[in-house]
């Protein structure tokens, strides 16, 4: 019989069910448990997938070509196992499911209800998803954890709350246990410990017919005991039940930090699942992360410039921050620190409406040690995205694209290496006389929900990996398969061309038509300049100087500010093809994917090419290259030790 554990949030949204989530199946898995995951997402949509990132965070695809929350990104992380469309239910979905049925007669002509019809039906969800293995063993769930989206009270989220209030009596109490996330606020300097609001919430969840078994207190300081047992007193919840989750600086933190609470002890006598090992090989591996992650804190820092159109709710990158962060643990003796572009403001055209803050957005590339330009749609900002990867280019700056990155990346390279200047994407301009871009054909041009390239799909090398450092970082596989969400491909009727100039692809798709890796190895840069960045123009600079002075203290930026804005704007280069004598170069790691390699990065086996740009941006790609150096999470010694 399966054992479920519902978790709940009260008294605000973002509290952190989604972690707690994923960090209490994953203590489930440590004790030799399959688990498996469920996301209920109130809201009226079928899925994600057209969902604005900058109002509801990113949007993450699943082998099936499931466009879900971004908590089912967290759940595969954690645990390492990959879960399928169904495996997060909407209320669109549910609704859909039911009219379907209507419109057969399944109903029998019966009036059809939120309650039973909509319940049931979420019910019968539940319990057919936490039957499917989602960890590759092919065995049924020992645990299903169920995470309800939205806030307890919230109308949207009403029918599944009753549904979980009947679900109960369905499987038996002794089968089902219920986890509350509460606020638990620490006010004023002395930060003074407030139980009322979770109070509140424990009272509103009981009135919908819920009692939580365990009280999980989100704060920003640890819970003592004190104020532990009043909130048992209060709540009707044994104490050993009221779990503190105070603040941490980092995620990873968390599972550890539940197991010392005594969550796994407290889950193990409440669903009757025998007592926990003593020890466990997933933990300590999850420990040694923890230790690397608290070690690194105080190392040097590499810093990424992440050049997007949606830096605005940094959630919109979840799951790239997360493979940055997953990378850089790997590399070790570094700690990871993002520079949030917005791309837009790398274009002339904020040049001439907020001059410095163009500047700045420079300052941040130029001051990087490398740079990632990740997916998007839509026109607004692309020029910008554009300028930083011919920045990269022309600077041998390590970089990575992915997906519109990397087409734009290839825009990029034909305008300004082929002198085609009005080559651009048919997503952005349908009439460009050089499309590079181009729309695929067999995707819908009109139908925009689940009408992409969507989930998991082959990519074969077609060179060796002495030719390719992607295929090197992948350790020599002849093919990868990796998640896609795209409508646009790079024009094959280009491709030789562009590959004659220097850009080369090195993995295609499994018919051989699509591009899906780019590698730059080598670029040209002027003799006059190997040792430096490419300089603007001496108007530029003078522009440049002219806009910081003007804007000192009248838009409340230090002198020092905008003497650091002008600085960076030397770095800024203007254009190619100056009547100059130029020299080939190698390129450090100019690497660029059709697809979202983000998706299936994790702690413990992080995205290869996200090693790679860290290893790029750190100076240690070429000594990994020649087999110097060696990658792990061994804190008793560096993790780039030397190869025997």
């Amino acid at each position: 019989m399966v054992k479920y554990i519902v978790v709940s949030g009260g008294v605000i949204s973002g509290i952190g069910k989604g972690i707690i989530a994923s960090s209490t199946a994953l203590l489930l898995r440590s004790l030799g448990l399959h688990v498996t995951v469920l996301k209920v997402d109130p809201y009226l949509n079928i899925d994600a997938g057209l969902m604005n990132p900058i109002e509801h965070g990113e949007v993450f695809v699943l082998d099936d070509g499931g466009e879900v929350d971004l908590d089912l990104g967290n759940y595969e992380r954690f645990l390492g196992v990959t879960t399928t469309r169904n495996n997060n239910i909407t209320t669109g979905k549910v609704y859909n499911q039911v009219i379907e049925k209507e419109r057969r007669g399944d109903y029998l002509g019966k009036t059809v209800q939120v309650v039973p019809h909509i319940t049931d039906e979420i019910q019968q969800w539940i319990q057919d998803v936490s039957k499917v293995a989602v960890d590759g063993s092919g065995v049924e769930p020992d645990v299903c954890v169920i995470e309800l989206g939205g806030t307890v009270g919230d109308i949207e989220s009403a029918p599944f709350v009753e549904a979980m209030r009947q679900f109960q009596f369905r499987v038996g109490r002794e089968n089902i246990c219920f986890m509350h996330v509460s606020l638990v606020p620490a006010l004023g300097a002395e930060n003074e410990l407030k139980t009322k609001p979770t109070q509140a919430s424990v009272r509103d969840l009981r009135g919908l017919g819920l009692m939580p078994d365990f009280i999980m207190c989100r704060s920003k300081i640890p819970i003592e005991r004190s104020i532990k047992e009043k909130i048992s007193m209060f709540c009707n919840v044994g104490v050993d039940q009221i779990i503190s989750v105070p603040d941490s600086r980092s995620i990873y933190h968390v599972p550890l930090a539940l197991r010392n609470e005594g969550l796994v002890t407290q889950l193990c006598l409440r669903l009757n699942l025998g007592p926990p090992p003593a020890e466990s090989l997933l933990l300590d591996r999850w420990s040694r992360l923890n230790a690397r992650f608290d070690r690194d804190m105080s190392s040097p820092a590499v810093r990424i410039a992440l050049v997007g159109k949606y830096t605005e709710l940094r959630d919109s990158y979840m799951s790239i921050t997360k493979s940055l962060e997953h990378a850089t643990l790997a590399v070790g003796g570094h700690r990871l620190e993002i520079s949030w572009v917005e791309s837009s403001d790398l274009e002339p055209e904020t040049e001439i409406r907020q001059p410095l803050r163009y500047y700045e957005a420079w300052q941040l590339v130029c001051g990087s040690d490398g740079i990632l330009v990740p997916g998007g749609f839509g026109e607004r900002g692309i020029e910008g995205m554009i300028a930083a990867a011919r920045w990269a280019r022309l600077n041998r700056h390590p970089f990575l694209g992915i997906c519109l990155g990397m087409q734009l990346a290839v825009v990029e390279f034909v305008r300004n290496v082929l002198k085609l200047e009005d080559a651009h994407s048919e997503e952005f301009r349908p009439e460009a006389k050089t499309p590079v871009i181009v729309h695929m054909p067999e995707v819908s041009k009109t139908k925009l929900g689940g009408g992409m390239r969507l989930g998991r799909r082959e990519s074969k090398f077609v060179v060796s990996q002495e030719e390719s450092i992607a295929r090197r970082l992948y350790g020599n596989q002849e093919s990868v398969f990796e998640r896609h969400r795209h409508r646009y491909e790079v024009n094959p009727e280009l491709v030789d061309q562009i590959e004659a100039a220097g850009m080369k692809f090195v993995a295609k798709c499994e018919q051989g038509k699509r591009m899906e890796i780019l590698e730059l190895s080598h670029v040209s840069v002027p003799a006059t300049h190997l040792d430096a960045v490419i300089p603007p123009s001496d108007a530029f600079a003078a522009r440049a100087a002219a806009a910081a002075e003007a804007a000192t203290g009248a838009e409340g930026h230090s002198p020092a500010e905008a003497s650091d804005a002008v600085a960076a704007a030397a770095a800024i280069p203007s254009k190619d093809g100056d009547s100059v004598p130029e020299v080939v170069l190698p390129h450090p790691f100019y690497v660029a994917t059709q697809f979202h390699p983000e998706y299936l990065s994790r702690p413990l086996e992080p995205s290869p090419v996200f090693v790679g740009l860290i290893l790029a941006a750190t100076k240690k790609l070429a000594s990994w290259v020649d087999g110097e150096v060696a990658l792990g999470f061994d804190i008793d010694s560096p993790v780039l030790s030397p190869v025997n």
